[in-house]
Formats: C-alpha cells, sequence, structure tokens
C-alpha cells in the first residue's frame, strides 16, 4: 500500500491517532511525551500511536499529507488537530477533554 493510503488509513480506522516520536511507554521526544501525557489526563486511553521513528516513509510523508511540518501530530476523527502545544493549549482549556469524549465510543 503506497505510504499516503496508509496515513489516510490509519487517520480514518482510528478515531484518535498520534504519530509521535516513539511510544507512549518510552516517549523519544518531550513533545510527543507531553502530547501523550495530556491526551490521557483527558481520557484518551485507547490511544492509537505510531512512532514515526520506525516508520521512515510515513515520517518522510505526513508532514506533506498533513501540510504540518513537525512532531508529534494529533488527529481526531481524521482531522488534524495540531501539535503538542495545540494539545497542551486544548488540555488546558478544557477542549481536548471533550472533543476526546466526543471522539471514542462510549
Amino acid at each position: 500500500m503506497p505510504v499516503m493510503e496508509r496515513i489516510q488509513a490509519e487517520v480514518d480506522n482510528h478515531p484518535i491517532v498520534l504519530f509521535m516520536k516513539g511510544t507512549p511507554q518510552f516517549p523519544m521526544c518531550g513533545f510527543s511525551s507531553r502530547a501523550v501525557q495530556a491526551l490521557k489526563a483527558a481520557g484518551a486511553d485507547s490511544l492509537h500511536t505510531i512512532n514515526v521513528l520506525e516508520e521512515p516513509e510515513i515520517r518522510a510523508n505526513l508532514p506533506r499529507f498533513s501540510n504540518w511540518p513537525t512532531y508529534p501530530q494529533l488527529f481526531i476523527h481524521g482531522e488534524l488537530i495540531g501539535g503538542c502545544d495545540i494539545t497542551l493549549e486544548l488540555f488546558e482549556s478544557g477542549e481536548l477533554q471533550r472533543i476526546v469524549a466526543e471522539a471514542l465510543p462510549q
């Protein structure tokens, strides 16, 4: 499957997807770590993540797919939410909790 189709499939098939460096258990950058912490605190226990360090094709092509240059990248219901700063801002305002609650099956 071409990489752009694979990225689209990941985003389409999971309500919440975080493309990050490392894993939630072992994040490989501070921004990815903070994004995971905010998502978990917002109630996103069933978080689907993709380690871009182990997926060089995705790492190289995701910025073209999303028009967002940096990692992590958070997608909810197929839409790019943003990176670490936006995720943290949404968490602090309470918006992230609402978005996560709406995205996950009850």
